[in-house]
């Protein structure tokens, strides 16, 4: 039978008569036959389901083979013996390989058809062996699949006892091993089949002995840690992880996290390739493994792991967004990761650029999925942008694509980021902020944040790019000096000529910051700039007298003691400098006179008072957007320490330490303001010498201001300097006492700016207190920033004939009408003119945030010489009379108005930078006009205005010489040779990583 049989299918007979022939054949196995022939019929069947040439021929091998090892049980499982069975598992069979798939089929086969013969329990031992030396192999991912497919149907063929976890350990590392080459769709789906059938046979072998199960684990952990170079295990290991029982987390977690003999480096990769398997489809349970474990290395302060993993991988988990089959999974890991790294916007500014495609697609497709996966990650990228402000320019674009879905609440963001922030555990992570990179595009350096610096950052970047001042700062000598003077110069110097993308300035920072700032908190920019500047100031009179002093020695006076020394610094700094040379360096760039005038309206006595000072802040007009505000802190002119330089007397040490104060510089924090508010904050009894006014009564005189739609007023920086320089009726709780009458009597006050800066500092007054709830409130209100200023100067020393250069029309009952300043100039007014100084913008220093107690600062800056031809070709000196300055001074009818538009139009095309800490980019003057109303949160705080001269003559050096570098002078050999040690140094280091 065998012979026909064989005839039969190498004949080229009609197939339809060859299957009826193979049905009797099938049919005559009911027939008996000796053992020869049933031997001979098992080979031919053997060989055409192993070698058959078609698939017809392999079906005819399996339907005869079937049939005669039924009704031949005895014979067949003579012939399917022991030998046989090992001999093709070892050697395979004639020409076919041993590791080919049909052969595995075949014993499967096999054993199905001698079940219920004796002899298949020495195959199930026979195979418990080869079937661990067939793992021990690696088998390729279809031949496992077969092989997970027979040891299911027959489990008595897996390996007991040890050798049960052995044969879980090598199927572990098997299925490490894995991969797919093709990216063909069937060729895919039946490569995910395969894996599942092994992974199906583990989760089995688990449930039935769950000894097996930790040290498979192990084997898991042990693959995806190994950190050869050589070997990627494969992200099928993915498939085991939703057969993991879930309350085993928190128990593998702590024994991985805490044992001492798993290195870091091992653990960055597996955690690395646990995040790659959320590229596993269909796998359930990867994201909870993922965060569980980000969140043990948090618990045990690894802080370092997380911030490489969460930059390295931040990007893949964001496009596994694009898959339906794993974007929740993704979308989970991808939130926890951003909203826990929380102490830099490096992460979350690496998806930056490729959330609008991202949102755009899901727009298009309209599906209800797409638009529920879009309110989730939209409210995600709002947390993130709200965190990190600062970066309109990142930020714009998204907003843009994000408009349509719905904004979480302030408080929802403020929740959703204090409950995965694993940075609040420890603020020591600035050491692994600085990343290796050479400078940007710009060519500028940023600043490295060390914790909550970024107010001393901000304000350091404007200084630097105030460009007459930079270069002061650099040309001078303080060699063997070991002052903060010295200590910005090595800053600037590092600034200018550093290769590096980002500078840490841990040593500056140590000497410049206020001893009642607490470290790593968060503090008022503005503060910040008025005591450093008072330092300087300070430090240069006391190095003045000390040179004086050494000058005297070697003449062979007398010795001066050092308390003589302290001595005659004090009396340099109370006793206003005349001179250029007797100034220092921050009264030549910074340093202003201001002069307060009260007359009395009763007598019509006079007092004045001429005070330094280096910045002015500029209060908000009253309007009905502050209504709610029960009181705005006084801001006012300058109120200095008598004879000195600073606008405010600087807290001590007392002042409440850990609080976040941005509005320290609107706050009454300061002495002067103190002793008047401990009996009646909102009250101010003004003496002769007195020149605090309470600005809350201030009102605008007439001023011309633009208006937004729906008739909100938008402030200008113009405004609020006419508001703070308007004259103002003292009456009421703030009249003033008059020495001459002996009483309070109603007065008029004014000021003038009588000497001009430099560089104007300009603090906007945003932060008030609202006294029905005690809490200081942040002023959001938009000011528009003129490119030019026009600063009036009076430079009178008089004012004998004020009183009478003006007739009063005072009604007092207009008080409530919000007209308590109404003066009508007389027919003097010429002789009282202020000269207008014209300014141009330098620098703007922005506080993001809602609040006095929280936030991030900023600054945009360009650099400005000390003449701007574009100003010049423009400009025409003006005489106006005080009235007209004070109520259109910078106003729309101003021919500065011309001039703005003017350089508005050349300047688009000049660098304006953002400097954001560590982030340097070029940016627009359009960028900082749009800054609030883009982003209404980000406000204008300290702006830094640049004086226009026809000649400067701070500019004593010159850089056509050929000898300054980019506009600065040259550097002295020491500050050279560090700049040099420290660029080769980071050169070695870069090359190095």
């Amino acid at each position: 039978m065998d012979k026909i049989l064989e005839g039969l299918v190498s004949s080229s007979h009609p197939l339809p008569l060859k299957r009826v022939i193979v049905r009797k054949v099938v049919e005559s196995a009911e027939h008996w036959l000796d053992e020869a022939q049933c031997e001979a019929m098992f080979d031919l069947t053997t060989r055409l389901i192993l070698e058959g040439q078609d698939p017809f021929q392999r079906q005819v091998g399996h339907q005869v083979l079937e049939a005669y090892a039924r009704y031949h049980r005895p014979e067949f499982e003579s012939f399917f013996n022991k030998t046989f069975v090992l001999g093709l598992l070892q050697q395979g069979y004639h020409s076919l390989d041993r590791k080919d798939v049909a052969i595995l089929d075949y014993i499967h086969n096999g054993l199905k058809l001698i079940m219920s013969c004796p002899s298949v329990l020495d195959l199930f031992s026979l195979l418990q062996v080869e079937v661990l030396r067939m793992v021990c192999e690696r088998p390729e991912p279809q031949l496992c699949a077969r092989l997970s497919d027979l040891l299911t149907d027959f489990v008595q063929c897996i390996p007991k006892g040890k050798l049960s976890i052995t044969f879980c350990q090598q199927l572990v590392r098997t299925i490490g091993h894995f991969q797919c080459v093709s990216t063909q769709e069937k060729e895919l789906r039946e490569y995910v089949s395969q894996v599942t059938k092994v992974s199906n046979l583990l989760q089995n072998i688990w449930k039935a002995e769950p000894s097996t199960l930790l040290p498979s684990l192990q084997e898991v952990f042990a693959s995806i840690s190994s950190t050869d170079a050589s070997f990627e295990p494969s992200v099928a290991l993915a498939s085991l992880v939703q057969h993991i029982p879930l309350q085993m987390i928190t128990v593998l977690i702590r024994s991985l996290t805490t044992d001492p003999n798993v290195k870091d480096a091992s653990m960055t990769q597996a955690l690395c390739r646990m995040i790659d398997w959320l590229s596993w489809p269909l796998a359930q349970h990867v994201d909870t493994w993922v965060i569980a474990l980000l969140k043990g290395l948090a618990a045990v302060q690894k802080f370092t792991i997380l911030i490489d993993v969460t930059l390295l991988k931040i990007e893949l988990v964001f496009n596994r967004l694009w898959f339906p089959l794993v974007r929740p999974g993704a979308l989970t890991v991808l939130s926890h990761m951003l909203l826990s790294f929380q102490h830099s916007p490096e992460a979350f500014h690496l998806i930056v650029p490729h959330v609008v495609n991202l949102v755009h697609s899901f727009k298009s497709d309209g599906l209800p999925s797409s638009t529920t996966f879009l309110v989730q990650l939209t409210e995600l990228i709002h947390c993130m942008m709200y965190h990190y402000s600062g970066f309109p320019d990142l930020y714009e674009p998204i907003l843009e694509a994000i408009k349509d879905f719905p904004k979480p609440s302030e408080e929802k963001i403020k929740l959703i980021l204090s409950q995965s922030a694993w940075t609040s555990q420890s603020n020591s992570l600035a050491s692994c902020l600085s990343r290796l990179s050479g400078k940007s595009e710009t060519g500028k350096t940023g600043l490295i944040n060390l914790g909550n610096t970024c107010y001393m950052n901000s304000v350091i970047q404007a200084l630097f790019m105030a460009t007459d001042f930079r270069r002061q700062v650099l040309s001078l000598n303080l060699n063997g000096c070991n002052s903060l003077m010295k200590k910005l110069q090595h800053l600037f110097a590092f600034l200018a000529h550093t290769q590096r993308e980002a500078y840490a300035p841990r040593i500056f920072f140590e000497a410049s910051r206020p001893p009642w700032f607490t470290p790593r908190s968060q503090q008022d920019c503005s503060e910040y700039l008025r005591f450093l500047l008072d330092r300087l100031h300070e430090e240069e009179k006391i190095l003045k007298v000390q040179s004086s002093h050494k000058l005297s020695e070697s003449l062979g006076c007398s010795e001066t003691s050092l308390q003589e020394v302290a001595n005659k610094a004090a009396v340099l700094t109370e006793t206003p400098c005349t001179s250029d040379s007797e100034k220092t360096l921050i009264e030549k760039m910074f340093g202003g006179k201001l002069q307060t005038h009260i007359c009395c309206l009763n007598c019509r006595s006079t007092s004045q008072k001429v005070e330094a000072f280096t910045d002015l802040s500029l209060a908000f007009c009253p309007s009905s957007s502050m209504e709610n505000l029960s009181f705005q802190e006084p801001a006012s002119s300058p109120s200095t320490q008598d004879g000195g330089l600073m606008q405010a007397s600087v807290p001590g040490p007392s002042k409440e330490p850990g609080v976040c104060n941005p509005s320290t510089a609107a706050f009454a924090c300061y002495s002067a303001v103190n002793e008047r508010m401990v009996d009646s904050p909102d009250e101010f009894r003004c003496s002769e010498d007195t020149s605090v006014p309470n600005d809350s009564s201030k009102m605008l005189v007439n001023k011309d201001v633009p208006q937004k739609a729906g008739g909100e007023t938008t402030s200008s920086v113009t405004d609020l300097l006419n508001y703070f320089l308007a004259p103002e009726i003292l009456t009421g709780d703030n009249q003033y006492y008059c020495e001459n009458c002996a009483s309070l009597q109603n007065a008029e006050k004014t000021m003038q700016i009588t000497e001009e800066p430099e560089y104007l500092i300009l603090t906007l007054l945003r932060f008030s207190y609202d006294q029905k709830y005690h809490v200081r409130r942040k002023i959001l209100d938009n000011v528009s920033l003129p490119l030019v200023l026009e600063l009036p100067v009076k430079r009178t020393t008089s004012f004998s004939s004020l009183s009478e250069s003006w007739s009063l029309d005072v009604d007092f009952t207009d008080i409530s009408e919000n007209l308590a300043k109404k003066l009508k100039p007389s027919g003097t007014e010429e002789a009282c003119s202020p000269k207008l100084v014209p300014y141009l913008l330098s620098s703007v220093v922005v506080h993001s945030g809602v609040s006095s107690e929280s936030g991030h600062y900023y600054s945009y800056a360009r650099n400005i010489t000390g003449t701007e031809s574009s100003y010049q070709m423009c400009h025409q000196p003006e005489t106006l009379t005080l009235a007209s300055s004070q109520s259109h001074l910078l106003g729309r009818d101003s021919p500065s108005a011309v001039v703005e538009q003017d350089l508005e139009n050349k300047e688009m095309s000049k660098e304006w930078f953002l400097f954001n800490d560590s982030r340097v980019t070029f940016t627009s003057f359009q960028s900082v006009q749009k800054i609030t109303s883009r982003f209404p949160k980000d406000t204008a705080y300290v702006l830094l205005y640049k004086k226009q001269n026809s000649t400067n003559g701070l500019n004593g050096n010159n850089s056509t010489t050929g000898l300054w570098v980019n506009g600065d002078p040259p550097l002295q050999k020491e500050l050279m040779d560090a700049i040099t040690k420290d660029n080769k140094l980071y050169l070695q280091i870069l090359c190095l990583g």
